[in-house]
């Protein structure tokens, strides 16, 4: 038995690991643990070793999110400090780099004592701010490296971190056999009901990953805000929906369709068609 490439599947205590021959044939399949990898892998000769490459892409979407999570807190808790001086503004960018502002460039407005305070908290918005913006960088670049990732783009409202998301959870096609069991999966399919042989829907059943959905619907909204005024494939479909259902509705039902066709894309190597 000859084993020319290993690849081995990590995790936290169980690493999962596959060898083959010359031919491809399977020679070796074991389940280790953490304590006896190192002295199972010596008794090997040497050969290539693939470690499951997509971990650095999930690692660097979960500490963004861990950010994004960390700097809405801050966020609201300016929001509600200043509040108790009479000091509000829009929920929007605009309105919180005014009360940023208003915070940094103080004199009078706040005692000196608050205003040491909350600059802590604005300093640590500025941070977050700053760290989120670095990760953005690194996800658009690593789109542009990668071919799905830059395939995905060409989906209306799929940008560099859902693209880079999809390309790293369902690189290898996942474990769902149809698009619509991976967008059952994401939780953006409608809750069922049946009782005395009626059918009935409601809210999507939020299970399955909440970043990739989050994103996903985040993207969706986008795109249903800008299609009114648009001709042609997807948009005739989006706008026929607006004109009958409500906005939300109609963003679940693109964030699904996205789902669904970034499926396909990835495990059957297939290109987007407008349709």
């Amino acid at each position: 038995m000859t084993i020319r490439v290993i690849g081995i599947d990590i995790a936290k205590q169980v690493f999962q690991v596959h060898g083959i021959d010359e031919a491809g044939h399977t020679v070796l399949r074991k389940k280790l643990t953490r304590a006896t990898f190192l002295a199972e892998m010596a008794q090997h000769p040497a050969c290539l070793i693939g470690l499951e490459a997509q971990q650095a892409t999930l690692m660097l979407h979960r500490v963004r999110d861990h950010f994004i999570r960390r700097r809405t807190g801050a966020i609201n808790a300016l929001r509600g400090h200043l509040a108790e001086f009479g000091l509000v503004s829009s929920s929007q960018r605009a309105g919180l780099n005014r009360l940023l502002e208003a915070v940094e460039d103080s004199v009078d407005t706040l005692p000196n004592d608050v205003t040491a305070l909350l600059k802590m908290i604005s300093a640590e918005i500025r941070g977050y701010d700053r760290s989120i913006a670095d990760l953005n960088k690194k996800l658009k670049a690593q789109c542009k490296e990668e071919e799905v990732s830059q395939r995905l783009r060409e989906i209306p409202g799929v940008g560099p971190v859902i693209a880079t998301a999809m390309s790293a959870y369902l690189a290898a096609g996942g474990s769902f056999s149809t698009g619509s069991a991976f967008a059952a999966w994401l939780g953006i399919t409608p809750r069922q009901h049946s009782s005395g042989g009626k059918e009935r829907t409601f809210g999507i059943t939020k299970r399955g990953n909440t970043y990739l959905r989050r994103q996903l619907i985040n993207g969706a909204r986008a795109v249903v805000r800008i299609a009114r005024g648009r001709r042609g494939g997807m948009w005739d479909w989006i706008n026929k929906m607006l004109d009958r259902r409500h906005f939300n509705i109609v963003t679940v039902a693109v964030a699904n369709k996205m789902a669904r066709i970034m499926w396909a894309m990835i495990t059957k190597g297939t290109n987007f068609r407008p349709v």
